[in-house]
């Protein structure tokens, strides 16, 4: 009779309107498939005297949250958006998602967060000078096998491993990874050799500043190697130092959000001094790591 259109009925008014009575690819979560799809489903025939409608249907498993059931009652809910604006990178977001095959329950945890990201950085590092040639690609039979992501994932890696960066650049394409479009994140990756000699005279200036009791110089040396994620340590042997890497906001975000779980106050206070910072771009938080070494060496290497 008449009435405000039902759940069912509204998804069947849509896809008939977009693509017709038969369409390809149905999707949606297994906690759909009854009554929902199926209603959807027998509706849609009837209604066009058909015996099928949707060739395929994919059914995605549920997500979690750092092992629980993501629901706005366990406080744990949350949306792309609430991570983008966490400052965790869109493509980073999927990668976490592509790693589980979606017939399987996804658990969202800022440890794979942390890992997909520090896996995308070398990706786009060792294939940023490739052409991108999709003939190298060989994950695409693994995609065709019901969209079998996970699996493609895990070839990656493997080709990552060995070194092949055009099969890599080319594979990940088809996920939609490693496009220079959505890079702008990425630390470019410091070699030693870039940075080793503009270091080792900002040592000299250092060593000399002690020698002559200039303690100003000094410490405003140790600061800037501090803000730069130059680690200095004085040893027996003499003066040695390496990169440090470099925080992303999501893993800032993540120790904060740990230090309210734990009610430690000035931690808390801490970080989020820092993601204040980062958001206002005064932390090496991204690719200037190794310009705030050269404006270091400029401002004192004289």
């Amino acid at each position: 009779g008449r009435g405000r259109p039902g759940w069912h009925i509204e998804c069947s008014a849509m896809t008939k309107a977009l693509f017709g009575d038969k369409f390809d690819i149905h999707g949606g979560g297994l906690d759909l498939t009854f009554p929902h799809h199926e209603n959807e489903k027998a509706q849609s025939c009837c209604e066009a005297g058909e015996d099928s409608f949707a060739n395929f249907w994919m059914h995605n498993e549920m997500l979690q949250v750092e092992g629980k059931k993501m629901s706005k009652s366990l406080g744990n809910f949350f949306t792309v958006r609430d991570l983008l604006e966490q400052g965790v990178p869109g493509e980073v977001i999927r990668f976490v998602f592509l790693s589980t095959h979606y017939r399987k329950p996804m658990d969202w945890t800022a440890k794979k967060a942390e890992e997909a990201e520090k896996t995308l950085r070398k990706w786009h590092n060792q294939t940023k000078d490739v052409e991108l040639d999709m003939s190298l690609e060989c994950v695409s039979d693994a995609i065709a096998d019901d969209l079998n992501t996970s699996e493609a994932i895990m070839r990656m890696h493997s080709l990552s491993s060995q070194n092949e960066a055009g099969a890599l650049k080319a594979s990940a394409s088809l996920l939609g990874l490693l496009d220079i479009s959505l890079s702008g994140w990425v630390t470019v990756e410091v070699k030693d050799d870039q940075v080793s000699q503009l270091i080792g005279e900002l040592l000299d200036v250092r060593a000399r500043a002690r020698k002559e009791k200039n303690w100003g110089l000094a410490d405003a040396l140790r600061d800037g190697f501090a803000t730069a994620k130059v680690q200095v340590k004085d040893a027996s042997d003499g003066v040695v130092w390496e990169l440090l890497p470099v925080d992303s906001m999501a893993a800032v975000h993540a120790r904060a959000n740990r230090a309210a779980a734990t009610e430690s106050d000035d931690e808390l206070d801490f970080w989020e001094g820092v993601l204040h910072q980062m958001r206002a771009g005064q932390l090496a938080c991204k690719e200037n790591q190794l310009d705030m070494i050269r404006k270091l060496h400029a401002e004192y290497s004289k």
